[in-house]
């Protein structure tokens, strides 16, 4: 029965698989919200009527507009995952203070200083929670031996201890291989 609706109002095309979101303005959005209020059309008329893909659509809008949100028009949206780039301190802070004076525009801030959204993003929460020092990249830092807790001390002495025992052991290994294949050369 779907299918048939979806022949009879968009033709072959309804029938096929869609690989992007449809486009909807705000005006048909907000039409089609107030028929819905207006109750003389029934939610599948109403579907009909405007051509929009389906109820739950349709429902989502109806719950925007309760809720007091403003029903804006599909523009696309932006791919999930861009690829980031590496950043300065200063340059992170730019954008940070870039993106809070902008009211915190992370696409526009993003695609102008060719970073990803998501890097953006988490810069400001940091920078909120933590101020500028936040935005400092410490991995790979080592920490010096006087600011080393003794317990960090321990853990650091294991660890070599490991590495060392790991060591000894590939040697072992490798000295009985080359025993067995001085054997077999004989």
């Amino acid at each position: 029965m779907k299918w048939r609706n979806r022949y009879r109002l968009y033709g072959m095309e309804g029938l096929a698989i869609r690989t992007c979101n449809r486009s909807y303005s705000a005006e048909l959005k907000l039409q089609a919200v107030m028929d819905y209020f207006r109750g003389e059309l029934s939610q599948y008329q109403i579907i009909d009527k405007y051509k929009i893909s389906s109820r739950t659509q349709l429902a989502d809008w109806i719950k925007k507009y309760n809720g007091h949100s403003s029903l804006r028009a599909y523009n696309g949206g932006k791919t999930a995952m861009t690829k980031g780039r590496s950043t300065t301190w200063q340059e992170r802070l730019d954008i940070v203070l870039h993106c809070l004076a902008n009211g915190q525009d992370y696409s526009q801030a993003a695609d102008q200083f060719k970073v990803s959204y998501q890097q953006v993003y988490g810069w400001v929460k940091k920078y909120e929670a933590g101020g500028p020092e936040a935005l400092r990249d410490g991995r790979g830092r080592k920490k010096a031996p006087e600011e080393l807790t003794e317990a960090d001390q321990q853990k650091l002495a294991m660890r070599k201890l490991e590495y060392e025992v790991e060591r000894l052991r590939a040697e072992n290994v490798f000295l009985k291989k080359l025993q067995e294949f001085q054997r077999g050369r004989r």
